[in-house]
């Protein structure tokens, strides 16, 4: 059935169509090629609420954490031209970590397209779909008539197989031209179950199987459908390591938890990985981050046996050739996997004990002073809510949250990590701001780097004008301020030892910065004043930003600059 309609402007039609899609916030820059649909925004404000942003990058970055939130695609909207370019960070992002999300495009009068007119662009040329793309489908709509058309099909290949982000061009006035075209029911994605005959295959090479190894990743997940995969590694006694930044699919505190399986990895699990004689990676493209550069299983055979399970046809036999592949949506794949009957006894119970062993034994720190920040993610870990959300962007800093944090998995907390798969600079605190608008009674904790924290600071506006984190559920911004562009450092330092060009950085006083956009804001310069300064963050009735003051030398949560640059030099000096 569709929703009765009366004539009204094509822009307000949008506006109600995303109402009937469940979209209640929507984030973006105003523009005036979008002019009508602002307005449907003001004549439905008791229902559906536009997020004004400083940038796009940063609405753009708010529209993928939504959809890593929600399940459903996040809404971006953006004018044309430089609008639209300054969103692709965030597209991007949602192409690469599989996030599904809808970027609005406002675009030139229909009479001045191909005459490249102010801002004009071809946002299938720009945005095109492909493997290595920006969107899954690029679409323009000029029939007003249509529109439900458009955007019901954006809904579907948003969600639909590997979720990603899609684009829709709207002609500015085609979005003021009257239409009586009807609002489309509510889109659900269309559930693909792994086939029973496959299944059977899995539990066989499973009891072939002497040392198997679980990687879970992707998107598309649910809460019941972790709690499944739980029961099924259970019932195997199957050791499970979370692929890079999707750490919250699996509970880190149960005993099968063998760790993250990404940036900075504890040596022993990849040792663990590469000596496996089965894989069953599920959900996860298994990328260059999760895989170690394609090291911990070589591309395109690898020396285990490999199951590979994904929502995407597209992506199974991409980069491996898989002994079996599987495909299966994540909300139903792990229901699938659950009902694998297990033998009596399994070889490699002991090994699922040393795993976890060997996750527990890493997060036993070298002590640093002035500043630790092992104690500092520990603290947080302590004193913060257990369903509180951590963002980050890209960056060292990031590798004490992904190493020390244990993230209680979906089915017990919902989602608590939002992190780019992509490695995109950033993200952390637009993250941060959406997770605290769209769920104000969870408490929302974003750690970011000096360098990072600057491409999209501003955005601490956008908390304060639409009242973020003065509520029950706390905002915190937490900026690691090491004056350096730590990761580039690091590699400088690997490449041409003492040699640096390009990463060092001036910073402002960040706290000063915070309050001038009305935060509370504190700085701490050693591990003992951090408890305080977060527990009077928790307790506060507006956001808070505590700025660590970090010795540039401690790079990473393993290594120092000087330890690497004085490996470097040796290795030259052989």
């Amino acid at each position: 059935m569709t929703v009765p309609a009366s004539s009204r402007l094509a822009g307000h039609l949008l506006v109600e169509a995303l109402i009937a899609q469940g979209i209640d916030t929507a984030f973006g820059v105003p523009g005036e090629s979008f002019l009508a649909v602002l307005d449907g925004f003001h004549e439905h404000r008791e229902r559906i609420r536009f997020i004004a942003c400083r940038q796009e990058g940063g609405a753009a970055f708010m529209a993928e954490a939504q959809g890593k939130l929600t399940g459903r695609p996040g809404i971006c909207f953006v004018t044309r031209g430089p609008g639209a370019t300054n969103a692709a960070i965030g597209l991007h992002t949602a192409f690469q970590d599989s996030t599904p999300m809808i970027l609005f495009i406002g675009q030139v009068a229909s009479d001045q397209r191909d005459r490249e007119a102010f801002q004009e662009l071809d946002y299938r040329q720009v945005f095109g779909p492909g493997t290595l793309g920006f969107a899954k489908w690029v679409g323009e709509v000029h029939d007003p008539a249509r529109l439900p058309e458009y955007i019901a099909r954006a809904f579907h290949t948003a969600m639909q197989g590997r979720p990603g982000p899609v684009v829709l061009v709207l002609p500015e006035d085609m979005l003021a031209s009257v239409t009586d075209a009807a609002v489309l029911p509510r889109i659900e994605p269309a559930w693909a179950w792994p086939a029973p005959c496959a299944l059977r295959e899995v539990r066989s090479l499973l009891l072939a199987a002497q040392r198997p190894f679980v990687i879970v990743g992707g998107s598309g997940w649910d809460a019941n459908a972790c709690h499944a995969l739980q029961r099924f590694a259970e019932a195997w006694a199957l050791p499970v390591g979370c692929a890079f930044r999707r750490q919250d699919l699996f509970d880190n505190r149960h005993p099968n938890y063998a760790g993250d399986v990404g940036i900075g990895i504890n040596p022993k699990l990849a040792a663990r990985i590469k000596s496996a004689d089965l894989i069953l990676a599920v959900g996860t493209r298994l990328g260059e981050m999760t895989t170690g550069g394609y090291t911990l299983l070589q591309a395109p055979r690898p020396s285990q046996k490999l199951i590979h399970l994904h929502a995407g046809a597209e992506e199974l036999g991409r980069v491996y050739a898989a002994d079996l592949m599987l495909q299966a949506s994540m909300a139903v794949a792990a229901k699938g996997l659950e009902t694998l009957a297990a033998p009596p006894s399994l070889p490699w119970c002991a090994l699922t004990t040393e795993a976890h062993a060997d996750y527990e034994a890493n997060h036993a720190p070298v002590p640093v002073a002035p500043l630790d920040m092992a104690e500092v993610v520990k603290t947080i870990q302590r004193l913060a809510p257990i369903d509180s959300v951590l963002t980050n962007g890209a960056g060292n800093y990031s590798g004490w949250l992904h190493r020390f944090y244990r993230y209680p998995g979906l089915q017990h907390a919902g989602r608590t990590q939002l992190a780019p798969t992509s490695g995109a600079m950033g993200y952390g605190v637009p993250a941060a701001v959406a997770a605290s608008l769209l769920y104000p009674q969870r408490t929302v904790i974003n750690i970011a780097g000096d360098g990072d924290f600057l491409m999209t600071g501003q955005e601490l506006a956008t908390a304060t004008a639409h009242g973020a984190g003065a509520g029950v559920g706390k905002l915190i911004v937490i900026v690691v301020d090491n004056a350096t562009y730590g990761t580039i450092r690091m590699h400088q330092e690997r490449e041409y030892p003492g040699r640096v060009s390009g990463s060092d950085l001036f910073n402002p006083d960040f706290a000063a910065l915070a309050q001038a956009y009305g935060w509370n804001a504190s700085r701490v310069d050693a591990t003992a004043q951090f408890e305080p300064a977060f527990a009077a963050a928790l307790a506060a009735r507006r956001p808070t930003l505590i700025h660590l003051k970090l010795d540039a030398d401690v790079s990473t949560s393993r290594s120092t600059l000087t330890a690497i640059r004085r490996v470097a030099l040796e290795g030259r000096a052989r």
